[in-house]
């Protein structure tokens, strides 16, 4: 296209693509800021991180987070095991610590992106919209959010890309070592987190589309490798890896949830997922179907609901999301390379897409500005601070996060993660704070967050959203926890979202009182001390 195109054409192309460069490397930039603000963060930012801490600590030390919660620490996971193994020699190094799970999460999605650009510059061979598509996955507000987190989220997402990536490949080709490898990679997902089941399901659809007396076989013994693990991680916990992981996993679900997140999810990326569903489109009807294809398609609707689904969210959209940099990055340079190739049947018929043409100054122009457009529908940023301030008071940006921040998505969707503000050096204080409170305190210690006993030294007790979640599953009985309530057994309780199943919560009302509100994060941390009876 470069050839027979006008100059001027593509001066205004080249600019184009450079403002989109441009803009989406600001975004990658205040991605860098913020992931190394939280490595440096001491306690709990995302309520939770601190349990997946305890985890990686236990793993350290040998030992299953899969255990009994009706009896003392009342302690478990109902996470898989591979993101808190990964890290767990570094314990033996520098002690529990966030930084080393949130540095782990953070290079996990630079090396997603990598590959995202590798795929769209391998099939597309367009350097700029590879470069473009890697730094779109990095911009997505959701990505944002959990990348630099102790969360095993975007681990998964790096190994089901990888997965992707391989079997892509290797499978059409009959490359055993890379199929081994994508299943590898695929196990290791689902060993991360359960969510990658929904990327399990794409893979087998897709395989058996290829081939299917192949693809059985190759999905045969992916069941059989998985479910050894499975039955092993089992029996070696006395059945508490099933309790604890999968029977207790199944949460209540929120319709209206689920349709104001797939809503967000279109207005923060629809400038690329409009091109990601043309693409799929193209190879449903004209090409044969791409495992890109079909992994965005399954991944969009399967986790799409389950975003809805308590404990759930936004961050359920981040396979769709790396599945659409792909597809919408293939669509890109495709396009910009005039590569399209409409078979002749019944839909370019009926079409007439034969008399179709787009100029390509339209196209030159229009490429670019679908970049342009996506970075600026998921800008976020602090408004305060060397350059951002001047960039804010430049463009008129006004924060509407926390008072010091923008988030294009806000807060307004429920299951949309209310972080992605830059934590403050009060907001350390305030949490050793609480640790000094602690460490007052000879009796045990209640916290709903495990950071601020991992920092004291104090034995960290209980994993409130995991009751929460057996509790409802009908599995907790909580006799003894209650007991120790109700007996006044603990010096303090730390409370901020109150996430203990109900029996919990109504015991502590009748023998606890509110002795002090202490605000860390933006969050109000009530510390509650034992009612004289």
């Amino acid at each position: 296209m470069s050839e027979s195109s006008p100059p001027l054409p593509q001066l205004l192309h080249r600019s184009l693509m450079t403002i989109a460069l441009i803009m989406l490397l600001f975004s990658f930039a205040v991605y860098v800021v913020y992931a190394v603000n939280l490595i440096n963060f001491p306690f709990d930012y995302d309520q939770g991180e601190g349990f997946e801490l305890v985890d990686t600590i236990m793993f350290s030390q040998f030992q299953f987070p899969y255990q009994d919660t009706d009896t003392y620490p009342f302690y478990s996971s109902n996470y898989p095991p591979l993101f808190h193994i990964i890290p767990a020699p570094l314990v033996w190094l520098f002690g529990g610590a966030y930084w080393y799970g949130r540095l782990l999460g953070f290079i996990g999605t630079l090396l997603t992106a990598g590959l995202i650009s590798f795929v769209v510059y391998r099939q597309g061979n367009h350097r700029w919209i590879a470069l473009l598509s890697g730094l779109a996955f990095l911009s997505s507000n959701t990505v944002y959010h959990i990348g630099p987190l102790f969360r095993q989220h975007m681990t998964m997402v790096l190994f089901e890309t990888a997965a992707i990536v391989a079997l892509g490949y290797g499978f059409p080709q009959k490359k055993t070592r890379w199929i081994a490898f994508g299943l590898f990679m695929l196990i290791c997902a689902g060993y991360t987190k359960q969510l990658a089941a929904i990327t399990t399901v794409a893979i087998l659809i897709w395989l058996f589309i290829q081939n299917p007396r192949r693809g059985i076989i190759w999905g045969a013994i992916f069941a059989i490798s998985g479910g050894l693990i499975f039955a092993w991680l089992t029996i070696a916990t006395n059945g508490e890896w099933w309790r604890q992981a999968i029977v207790a996993n199944v949460n209540q679900f929120n319709p209206l949830q689920t349709f104001g997140l797939f809503k967000l999810w279109f207005q923060l990326h629809g400038f690329l997922i409009i091109p990601a569903v043309l693409f799929s489109l193209y190879e449903l009807y004209f090409d044969r179907l791409s495992i890109y294809s079909v992994w965005f398609v399954v991944a969009t609707l399967l986790a799409g609901i389950g975003s809805g689904t308590w404990g759930a969210g936004d961050s359920y959209f981040a396979t769709s999301i790396a599945a659409m940099c792909i597809l919408s990055g293939l669509f890109a340079a495709r396009t910009l390379n005039q590569q399209w190739k409409i078979l002749d049947n019944y839909i370019k018929r009926l079409l007439r897409l034969s008399k179709v043409r787009i100029s390509p100054v339209v196209i030159l122009i229009l490429i670019p500005l679908l970049y342009i457009g996506y970075a600026r529908a998921t800008l976020k940023m602090p408004t305060e601070g060397v350059v951002f301030q001047q960039i804010a008071t430049i463009f008129n940006i006004e924060p509407n996060i926390r008072g010091n921040f923008y988030d294009s998505a806000s807060y307004e969707v429920v299951g949309y993660a209310n972080i992605g503000h830059l934590v403050t050096q009060d907001d350390i204080d305030a949490g050793f704070e609480i640790v000094r409170l602690i460490q007052e305190t000879d009796a045990p210690v209640l916290s709903e967050e495990a950071g601020f006993s991992i920092v004291a030294g104090r034995e960290v007790i209980t994993n409130p959203t995991q009751l929460l979640n057996v509790w409802r599953a009908g599995l907790f009985d909580g006799t003894e926890l209650i007991s120790m309530i109700e007996n006044q057994e603990f010096g303090m309780i730390i409370l901020r979202a109150q996430f203990y199943p109900v029996p919990v919560l109504e015991a502590m009302g009748q023998h606890y009182e509110r002795d002090q509100v202490i605000q860390m994060n933006g969050f109000d941390y009530l510390i509650l001390r034992p009612i004289d009876e």
